[in-house]
């Protein structure tokens, strides 16, 4: 007897256990909405939001699984076969550092560097642009964050901003 069905299942397919935890994940989310009280729609409680993001999640990864089981998908190891880490660590030190800049030196004065080093290390870009990119791009978020949205920006130790 042959098996003619068209489910691929195997335990190793990345996109069927992406699927299952996105599931998981839309559960949970479902789950703290109801702890929350859902409201009505006209006077939304607190879980209102969450509940239907939710269930939007729980959709979306039922297609994944769908499709994981219908098509199969690549195996745990052809993930991470020729992956190059550098600039995925590079941008992941950058932030780091942004991190813990942001609070000491205020927004302007830690956001400006960090442009700066992704725009040259990553995607290399001329410094003729990278520097007034780098310079205009924060000031500009700046403004439109403090002045055009009233939010509240660390100005760090050097009251910049």
């Amino acid at each position: 007897m042959s098996d003619n069905s068209n489910v691929k299942f195997h335990p190793n397919n990345t996109e069927l256990w992406g699927g299952l935890i996105g599931l998981g994940l839309g559960l949970f989310v479902i789950r703290s909405g109801l702890h929350l009280k859902l409201g009505t729609i006209h006077d939304p409680g607190s879980g209102f939001v969450l509940f239907y993001a939710g269930i939007l999640m729980c959709a979306f990864a039922a297609t994944i699984i769908v499709a994981a089981l219908a098509d199969g998908g690549p195996t745990f190891g052809a993930r991470w076969k020729d992956v190059h880490w550098a600039k995925p660590v590079v941008v992941i030190a950058c932030l780091t550092m942004f991190a813990f800049a942001l609070d000491p030196f205020g927004f302007l004065l830690s956001s400006i560097p960090l442009m700066l080093l992704l725009m040259r290390l990553i995607d290399p870009v001329r410094w003729v642009l990278a520097v007034p990119i780098s310079v205009l791009v924060p000031v500009g978020m700046w403004w439109l964050l403090k002045h055009g949205l009233g939010i509240q920006l660390p100005s760090g130790m050097f009251e910049i901003g």
